[in-house]
């Protein structure tokens, strides 16, 4: 859209709000708060937003600044226009509560430390619209003050909710919201939320009450990575494993992913022991992606366990998409990213939700497992002789995964129009 059709799609969209647009069509500028301090889900999920935001934006007319905690953020590649503040990061303990990651400080002093560097970053950067990423009042309601000085020093600034599909059980996002202030905070400065997912699969706003902002609850649709895939051999395929039975090619080839990798060490170790437990039965090559955030202890301890085996073991991959397009069988936790990329290239699967801290992975596999798009392993079965008989039952299925047209894989493309909206007044749409 040229120049002037933009301004006067700003100029009549502005009159219809009785208010005026927060962003001019020459430099739009975003924030995206991004806590993520365990895996990297949340980062890569932000980030395919962003990306599709710019590219929706005409060329050279937006821009955006990421904050983010992660240990290794911000891995993924930035796009042209998107640059970051990196937080000190923390990790969750249990529901609500929170413990520096890296640095020697307490809880207190690390809290203090974000809360500033929060409230400086959105005061001075002047955005016209900052998205927060799954909790309204950002970790221990650290954002609450930034928000606050936002609305003062730039009330015109539309504040948005991103929230993934599931969060937790029910009754803990409920109870933890409101000690922390988060239905509250809703209510206060929020203009719109935008849930990345389905609601006839998962109904977010009702299952955890979300109030309605005014400008209104949208279901984008999950969030994938929208790369192409590249042809080629995989990373496996190159690897030499089938030297690792006397040089016999593999029938297939299972990719294990632990995500990022910093609670992936029991799934790891089980899937091993799984193998060896096979024997000459594990006539299938494996590539282990550890994870970026996979502690070295432990990943020097999953090598050693690995010897004799037909596996390739990586610290991380970064082409996931190609390593999961070019398997025959994935199997891996159920985080938001790792699923929606598997359901997205419509793969065989075998989930092992993590038990903890949250509840989120468990309820994910079990509806995704119910609509026969996967196949699950509840945590409480989880042991290697299971994973071996699964194994050999899932490599030979081809009843996986099961065709399921309610599933919608637009998300950023939607959420990225949704903001578009808030910002130029103009609708973007988005290919089904």
């Amino acid at each position: 859209m040229h120049k002037a059709a933009v301004e006067n799609a700003i100029s009549s969209i502005g009159e219809r709000d009785h208010r005026p647009l927060m962003g001019s069509a020459s430099n739009s500028r975003i924030v995206i708060y991004c806590q993520d301090g365990l895996g990297l889900g949340h980062l890569r999920r932000n980030i395919e937003i962003g990306k599709a935001f710019l590219k929706q934006t005409p060329e050279g007319e937006g821009q955006i600044l990421l904050i983010a905690d992660s240990p290794v953020a911000p891995f993924f590649q930035l796009p042209e226009g998107m640059d970051h503040i990196k937080l000190p990061s923390i990790r969750k303990v249990s529901a609500g509560q929170w413990q520096c990651a890296r640095l020697r400080m307490s809880t207190l002093e690390v809290r203090k430390l974000r809360v500033s560097l929060l409230h400086d970053a959105l005061v001075n950067y002047r955005p016209d619209l900052v998205l927060v990423d799954h909790m309204p009042g950002g970790a221990q309601g650290e954002l609450i003050p930034a928000l606050e000085g936002l609305k003062k020093a730039h009330p015109d600034c539309v504040i948005v909710l991103g929230l993934r599909d599931i969060l937790d059980a029910q009754e803990v996002i409920m109870r933890v919201w409101d000690v922390e202030g988060a239905y509250q905070a809703l209510r206060q400065y929020y203009d719109r939320v935008l849930i990345y997912g389905v609601q006839e699969i998962f109904d977010t706003a009702r299952i955890y009450q979300l109030p309605d902002p005014p400008r209104g609850i949208h279901y984008c649709g999950y969030v994938v990575n929208q790369d192409l895939v590249k042809p080629g051999r995989t990373a496996l395929q190159g690897s030499g494993v089938g030297a690792a039975l006397g040089g016999c090619p593999r029938r297939k080839s299972v990719f294990v992913s632990a995500g990022g990798g910093a609670d992936g060490h029991a799934l790891m170790q089980t899937y091993l022991r799984a193998t060896r437990l096979l024997g000459a039965r594990a006539d299938f090559a494996t590539l282990m992606a550890l994870g970026v955030n996979s502690p070295a202890d432990k990943s020097r301890e999953l090598i050693l366990d690995a010897a004799g085996l037909p596996v390739q073991m990586v610290p991380y991959v970064t082409d996931s998409l190609n390593q999961i397009a070019g398997a025959d069988l994935v199997v891996c936790m159920a985080g938001y990213n790792t699923l929606s990329e598997v359901l997205s290239l419509g793969k065989k699967a075998l989930i092992v939700p993590r038990p903890g801290p949250s509840a989120e992975q468990t309820m994910r596999a079990r509806l995704f497992a119910e609509r026969g798009l996967i196949d699950m392993i509840e945590p409480e079965r989880f042991s290697p002789f299971v994973l071996a008989k699964r194994l050999l039952q899932d490599l030979e299925r081809d009843d996986l995964p099961a065709q399921d047209e309610t599933i919608d894989m637009h998300g950023a493309e939607r959420a990225a129009a949704r903001l578009l909206e808030l910002i130029y007044g103009r609708a973007v749409a988005v290919k089904s």
